[in-house]
């Protein structure tokens, strides 16, 4: 650590409320632990824990960083003892559970990963979240398997082009919802075999069309609200609803019938509080099932914007417009 800066730019909430809220600031770099690395941050995405975070309503896992940001890519600053296969000088990308607004990131050395060849550092920095998130709650919760059908709320999202790019390499049929043709468009040109314009067109009405009234295997949801009804009703027999997010909120009233005749399940997670041995895992899936995927091109995060470090709050206007497609990310 002799050779690093005692301080290091970082952007921190100073108090709940909106995109103005998020300050530069200047914060002690931190120092790795046993069994972590710091890495000098070249990138850092975007996404909605954020933007809940900033508001006040997710609050950081107890010891971790009060600071932003859930992923980032750079190079290896310095390493704790126990920390593994890394050294000083690796590029990698990393899921934390926070403090990625920074210029400096501790990570957990098993949450860490090489970046694959061919992938910029912006484009790392906008992997982590997604990738963590749609390989635990579309594979390993909701079980899709190769010749199923997917069906993606907002398939525009950072989390939605993720799925739809995953979905379609292990060779399933691919259904999502979009917020305007534009989006749509996005949707399909990432291989999507159907994309629906939510403020159109009745999306269980489209997917019993598409698919001969028999429905999806898999949704993956991060609306909630009214969402979950109509989501029971597209889903096939023995179907699987994964909710990651409830944007239309969470709570809601049933009918158990669907559930019983058509022996579904449902089902959900939350990817912060997980240990890090529970992530360790989910990052060694990822390296051996899809990091050959994005080296060969297969799988690319499209990066709708970058943004300064400093201009975290321009970032978060921007998330919470909607106008996205794909990735917003931090360069610092």
């Amino acid at each position: 650590m002799a050779d690093l800066p005692q301080t290091m730019r970082a952007v921190e909430i100073v108090r709940p409320g909106g995109p103005e809220v998020l300050v530069a600031t200047s914060r002690p770099v931190p120092q790795p632990g046993a069994g972590e690395v710091l890495i000098r941050v070249a990138a850092a995405g975007i996404n909605r824990p954020d933007v809940l975070q900033r508001k006040g309503g997710y609050a950081p896992p107890p010891g971790a960083s009060d600071l932003p940001g859930l992923e980032v890519a750079g190079s290896v600053a310095a390493v704790g003892t126990d920390a593994g296969r890394w050294q000083v000088g690796d590029p990698v990308c990393a899921l934390v559970a926070g403090g990625g607004y920074a210029e400096f990131c501790v990570a957990p050395a098993p949450q860490c990963l090489p970046i694959p060849a061919g992938v910029t550092m912006v484009e790392a920095g906008g992997i982590p979240e997604t990738f963590f998130t749609v390989w635990t709650n579309v594979f390993e919760r909701g079980r899709l398997a190769a010749g199923e059908r997917l069906l993606v709320h907002g398939g525009s999202s950072g989390i939605g082009t993720t799925a739809i790019q995953m979905a379609k390499a292990m060779g399933a049929t691919v259904y999502v919802t979009a917020g305007s043709a534009e989006k749509c468009a996005a949707c399909t040109a990432l291989g999507a075999d159907l994309a629906i314009d939510h403020t159109r067109e009745e999306f269980v009405a489209r997917i019993g069309e598409a698919t001969g009234g028999q429905g999806v295997d898999v949704i993956l949801d991060m609306v909630g609200g009214d969402y979950t009804q109509r989501n029971l009703e597209a889903l096939a027999l023995e179907g699987r609803l994964v909710q990651i997010a409830f944007l239309r909120g969470s709570k809601v009233q049933l009918d158990l019938e669907p559930i019983m005749r058509k022996r579904l399940t449902l089902t959900g997670s939350t990817l912060r509080p997980r240990t890090v041995a529970q992530k360790g895992a989910i990052a060694a899936a990822l390296e051996a099932r899809l990091w050959p995927l994005l080296a060969a091109g297969r799988l690319k995060p499209p990066i709708f914007r970058t943004l300064p470090l400093e201009e975290a709050a321009a970032a978060h206007a921007l998330m919470e417009s909607n106008t996205h497609i794909g990735k917003i990310v931090l360069t610092i």
